[in-house]
């Protein structure tokens, strides 16, 4: 065989070739990955988790799915009964239920409690009246007669009352508080008059509509003020509590219906008194006071100031005003962990710590005011997981503390109206949810569910690894999900992504409890990379000092955390390439994710940066003022925010970066990004775009094409690698709720 001479600059340029040959997605690849988003796995899972419709005193309903449809499962906890019947149909299910309790009931979809507004209305606690706004003004109507009646006459544009106008949040319900009997109703006139407006323009053949509504900023001289009132009505009557306006806050947040209705107002039993909080513009400062419902009188029963800021919960107010025995429960972080304190009320001292420990109070479900017995949620004190929540119940005088939930997981309970019982629903990142009926003692009673993942487990569907990594500082333990590709060959290295979402009011895991897709994290994996999730410091269900890392500087974003995590994930797992790593994250995550590729532009290599508030001096006032404190202007023109800015940065960028918009976002407006694409182009610098000209924050139906160029992001450039031309994503709707 004659031998053929190759010069040595081709072989060179061969080899290169052969190094550097990508790898191609097919279409039958990003199905795959496709599998794994929601909407594919949700349909293959039977038997889920209980959300229980509850009759009476204790007995309930709830509907199951099944691998060709549904159940209806009535259960009755009685002890001569101790009953779990299972319906096949919805008409043979009510016809059980009007059987044993005598009344009719209507279709499924009509059992649903009013929320906070309702709609457009809010019902009365005996469900005969409903309160809405009309021209700036409350009016209720009788939902018999539907006869209206105006109980307001001075509200004006900007100066109505019950308005729901937070900035970033806004809608036509009214945000109020009836009593208990309904001849009252707690609210506020919400001054808006002089607050500087935020303006969006859509996108249409012809001429934009323009879209403009109040929305402060950190700095701003003028921010909402409410003028707290109770309304009588059925003499419509104003009664304007005796003091100066509060800004338009709560404990939670500056949406002061964020917990579900009107937040920080607990009206007393016979409605003579309303207590109530006040919070400062930089929640540093809370009044707690107690109003008289007839005269508005206000008395001041104590404060409580915090350095950084004050957290009343999570998700849930904490509070509550005990009118019989004249008491307080109070949540505060004092100690350095969220607990419950009891308080007298008349001398506004505090009678004993309910709760302590190194453990994190995160709500209050129920006060048994006869038995002096409290029922709460509770994390970290269970050995595993500091995120998992257990269900406790304590004394008022913090003695005889029990654990009600045993089971290892995050649990999420639904207690009886009578207090008897209550369903518990556990699970974990690992785990499926189980269901079980306990009584209040804790005793298990009925097994209801347990979930079955054997149709989604046939997929190849495997749930994410838990682990655990230090912090920054070497010595605080972080903890996360890592996700891995379902045919991972641990002999290979792949391309590590990032997902983040540091808070500061939750992180990046989030829910701890199951769920069979985390975003589109197992997908990504699919197609060839490792995707983790590390929930760094400054989380809200740790102690105070580890929430207030962040604190004044926001932009921090738990990058050092991220980074040092995935360092030593690379470390345990020799499949992971430290030579290739990417980030994406969107609002929060957004603005970390730029803030990665900028602050870190030698350690991630690629970024998709979707909604962020990149400068939180373009972002609602309360989120800023909040964890970053009020803004402070130095002589030099800049302020306290100005380094934390990512624009101010990004002449620092090395890698590939995807900014993402909606350009209609009344959240996070879209103002954000483009500052941030004013300074890569003053610097020079490449980057891609992708925006969504009539899209919200979250871009509404185009969800799953941002999810596909993300993915063609990742595989073209962290990957190396070819994606599938404009693959088309389908999603459906799980067949069994079709036709709810």
């Amino acid at each position: 065989m004659k031998k053929i001479l190759i010069p040595s600059l081709l072989l060179g340029a061969m080899a290169t070739g052969q190094a550097q040959e990508k790898k191609v997605c097919t279409p039958a690849d990003y199905a795959r990955a496709e599998s794994m988003v929601e909407y594919n796995t949700a349909p293959l899972i039977d038997r889920g988790e209980v959300h229980p419709v509850w009759l009476d005193k204790d007995r309930f309903w709830y509907r199951v799915l099944t691998p060709t449809g549904h159940e209806f499962v009535l259960v009755d906890p009685a002890p001569d009964k101790r009953s779990r019947m299972v319906y096949l149909t919805w008409d043979l299910l009510a016809a059980a239920v009007q059987a044993v309790t005598g009344k009719p009931m209507e279709a499924p979809h009509m059992e649903r409690g009013f929320g906070r507004r309702g709609g457009e209305a809010v019902v009365s606690p005996d469900g005969k009246r409903a309160a809405f706004i009309r021209d700036y003004n409350l009016w209720v109507r009788d939902l018999a007669t539907k006869q209206e009646t105006q109980l307001t006459t001075d509200g004006i544009k900007d100066f109505g009352y019950a308005t729901d106008n937070a900035g970033w949040k806004s809608s036509d319900g009214p945000i109020l508080r009836w009593s208990p009997d309904g001849k009252k109703i707690a609210t506020f006139k919400d001054d808006q008059r002089k607050v500087g407006e935020m303006y969006l323009a859509t996108t249409k053949v012809g001429h934009p509509e323009l879209h403009a509504w109040k929305y402060p900023l950190p700095g701003d001289s003028v921010i909402p003020m409410i003028t707290r009132v109770i309304i009588n009505v059925d003499e419509p009557k104003v009664i304007v509590l005796n003091i100066p306006p509060d800004p338009h806050r709560a404990t939670l947040s500056d949406d002061i219906a964020s917990s579900g209705t009107f937040d920080d107002v607990d009206w007393t039993a016979d409605d003579s008194q309303l207590a109530f909080v006040s919070t400062s513009r930089d929640h540093k400062i809370e009044k707690f006071r107690i109003a008289d419902a007839n005269t508005g009188v206000v008395r001041e029963v104590f404060t409580e100031t915090v350095a950084t800021q004050y957290e009343s919960g999570r998700n849930t107010i904490d509070w509550r005003f005990l009118q019989p025995t004249n008491e307080i429960i109070w949540y505060s972080e004092r100690d350095n962990w969220g607990h419950l304190y009891l308080y007298d009320a008349t001398t506004g001292k505090v009678q004993v710590q309910i709760t302590q420990g190194n453990w994190v109070v995160t709500r209050l479900v129920r006060v048994d005011e006869k038995k002096h017995v409290i029922y709460f949620m509770a994390a970290g004190k269970e050995p595993g997981c500091p995120y998992y929540n257990y269900f406790y119940k304590v004394d008022f005088d913090g003695r005889h503390l029990t654990l009600l939930t045993p089971d290892p997981g995050n649990h999420s309970v639904s207690l009886s109206p009578d207090g008897e019982y209550f369903v518990d629903t556990y699970s974990s990142p690992e785990a499926a949810p189980v269901s079980v009926l306990r009584s209040m003692s804790g005793k298990l009673l009925i097994n209801l569910e347990k979930t079955d993942l054997s149709r989604l487990m046939a997929t190849g569907w495997k749930a994410p690894t838990l682990f655990s990594v230090k912090a920054y500082d070497g010595k605080t333990d972080l903890y996360g999900l890592l996700f891995t590709p379902s045919n991972l060959d641990s002999t290979k290295k792949y391309p590590i992504v990032d997902y983040i979402y540091p808070g500061p009011q939750e992180g990046s895991v989030g829910n701890w409890s199951f769920q069979a897709s985390r975003h589109d994290n197992q997908a990504l994996a699919e197609l060839g990379f490792i995707v983790v999730a590390i929930e760094g410091t400054s989380n809200p269900y740790r102690s105070k000092s580890f929430h207030d890392m962040s604190y004044g500087n926001m932009a921090d974003n738990t990058l050092p955390d991220q980074v040092t995590g995935i360092q030593q994930l690379a470390q345990r797992y020799s499949f992971i390439d430290l030579n290739k790593v990417g980030i994406w994250g969107h609002s929060g995550g957004g603005f970390a994710t730029a803030g990665a590729m900028f602050r870190y532009p030698d350690f991630f290599k690629v970024g998709i940066s979707e909604s962020g508030n990149h400068d939180n001096r373009n972002y609602e006032d309360d989120w800023g003022e909040r964890y970053d404190g009020l803004l402070v202007r130095n002589a030099d023109g800049t302020d306290n925010y100005t380094a934390q800015a990512n624009e101010n940065y990004a002449k620092n960028l090395k890698g590939k970066l995807m900014l993402a918009h909606g350009l209609m976002d009344n959240n996070v407006p879209p103002y954000n990004t483009l500052l941030v694409i004013d300074a890569l182009e003053k610097a020079n610098k490449d980057y891609d775009l992708v925006v969504f000209p009539n899209s919200p924050h979250g871009y509404g139906p185009f969800g799953p094409y941002m999810m596909r160029r993300r993915w063609d992001y990742f595989v073209t450039n962290l990957m190396g690698g070819v994606p599938p031309h404009e693959y088309q994503m389908k999603p459906k709707i799980d067949p069994r709720n079709a036709s709810d």
